[in-house]
């Protein structure tokens, strides 16, 4: 448990250039991979896209369902960052390593939940109610890729591990060769050429699940010689249920956080599919170009977690409050900047999609909705990387949880049906969210690392809890 200190300063420190180019340097390798992790699915949906609506349509249905569970467990492993980056930042072999291995266990762990988790799509579909013919097709899409669930999660472990170590070429290079991967067998399998039978969205699901193995193999083959000293040899305490669990007691709320933040705004994908194909359409074009921006905190806030992780570590404070502050100023100003190109040329960017007049009319309408919030998006992007970092992670699963169940999806759900307003009022309701989450979240930053914290202790056998000790400075 934390053991609460004094608070005599706030974190917000101002940053140096050092600590602006760390953030930089360190964030747009994770942008890159981040943006290359989403392409595959958008690529999916673009080649199936051309076979026909039914394809598109299960495709669509089935990505969201993995996308939902994949996030959570990929949260659950992210315990690794506080861990490792921590150890690293003391110079602590043994930790760093015992950080890694029980990373790559829980990796294990949360594949074999998510496969189960995928077993039961069909009857999950049919009880949201969803398009009949679409159904199987959709479940026959994610059954095929539960063999890719293995794999995805030892990504994800080693990406984590070697983020912490500030070595990201692996990964870059390990998602672009993923990516062409996918591209190449979908050109094979969706339209069958090369004389295999064209198997349409299915093809997309071999094409998938052939481009993950191939993207984790070569992760492993890049990274060995940086992550190597880590996992061997292999510690016979790894596989204590104490530390497992104190790890597991940093992680799950992670998941849950990242868990939520999918479902609310498949909740609004929902609830804005209600009104009809036009809104839906609108909807998606604003989502796009919102969750695009997205992926630049996105990378601030991996890099963010390192950066003050590792402060933590070596008994830095004023450096972990300087990261924070330089994170926080780089993801907010380049959110400022996609502020102002959202909400100067909406009709532009909705011509970018559709060339239907009632498509554009309705993205034009929600694109500068979602100019509005990009700021507030920023500042809890980046602000949950910077608690992560400092092993804070319970509670800002709950604020996210208040800001997203409480206040942005029933807002949301009564200004767009109640209130008439629409489309638009569901997303002034996750405006409201992250208005909500990015002020929770910046006082936790205020008030979290104006501590004096820590390590982490994992292995300290008195324990009954994951522990982030605070005291007065």
């Amino acid at each position: 448990m934390t053991r609460a200190g004094a608070v005599r300063r706030g974190a917000l420190r101002i940053p140096t250039r050092r600590e602006l180019v760390d953030v930089a340097r360190l964030a747009l390798p994770i942008v890159v991979v981040q943006v290359g992790l989403n392409f595959m699915g958008t690529i999916d949906a673009a080649m199936v896209g051309r076979v026909s609506a039914v394809d598109l349509a299960a495709v669509a249905l089935g990505n969201f369902w993995w996308i939902t569970i994949a996030l959570f467990g990929a949260g659950v492993v992210m315990a690794i960052d506080p861990v490792v980056s921590q150890a690293v930042g003391a110079g602590d072999e043994e930790d760093v390593a015992l950080g890694v291995q029980r990373g790559v266990v829980l990796g294990l762990g949360v594949a074999a939940f998510a496969s189960l988790c995928f077993l039961p799509t069909e009857p999950l579909l049919r009880l949201l109610r969803q398009p009949p013919e679409v159904i199987p097709l959709a479940a026959q899409w994610v059954r095929i890729q539960i063999p890719s669930t293995l794999p995805y999660f030892i990504f994800v472990a080693f990406r984590q591990s070697l983020q912490a170590f500030h070595a990201t070429r692996p990964v870059v290079i390990a998602v672009l060769v993923g990516n062409l991967v996918n591209v190449a067998l979908n050109w094979v399998f969706i339209y069958g050429n090369l004389g295999v039978q064209p198997l349409g969205a299915v093809g997309s699901a071999i094409s998938t699940t052939l481009g993950r193995f191939v993207m984790t193999g070569t992760l492993i083959a890049l990274g060995w010689p940086s992550i190597r000293g880590a996992l061997r040899p292999w510690r016979a305490q790894t596989l204590r249920w104490a530390p497992i669990g104190r790890m597991l007691r940093v992680g799950l709320p992670i998941g849950v956080h990242q868990f939520f933040e999918v479902l609310a705004f498949g909740g609004a994908l929902a609830l804005i599919g209600l009104l009809g194909t036009i809104p839906l359409a609108g909807h998606e074009i604003t989502i796009s170009l919102a969750s695009l921006t997205y992926m630049v905190p996105l990378g601030i806030n991996a890099a963010a977690s390192v950066l003050v992780g590792r402060a933590i570590g070596r008994g830095d404070m004023d450096g972990a409050r300087r990261e924070a502050s330089a994170a926080l100023v780089c993801g907010v100003g380049f959110m400022a900047c996609t502020a102002v190109t959202l909400l100067a040329i909406p009709v532009p960017l909705a011509h970018l999609f559709t060339r239907d007049a009632a498509v554009v009319g309705v993205a034009a309408a929600l694109i500068p909705i979602a100019g509005i919030f990009q700021m507030f998006d920023g500042v809890q992007g980046v602000s949950s990387g910077i608690l992560r970092g400092a092993g804070d992670t319970r509670v800002p699963m709950l604020l996210n949880v208040l800001a997203y169940a409480v206040v942005g999806l029933p807002l949301g759900a009564w200004l767009c049906f109640a209130a008439g307003y629409g489309a638009e009022g569901m997303w002034w309701g996750l405006v409201a969210a992250l208005v909500v989450a990015a002020a929770a979240l910046g006082w936790r930053v205020h008030t979290h690392l104006g501590r004096q914290l820590t390590r982490l202790e994992i292995d300290a056998p008195a324990l009954d809890g994951v522990s982030n000790h605070s005291t007065a400075p």
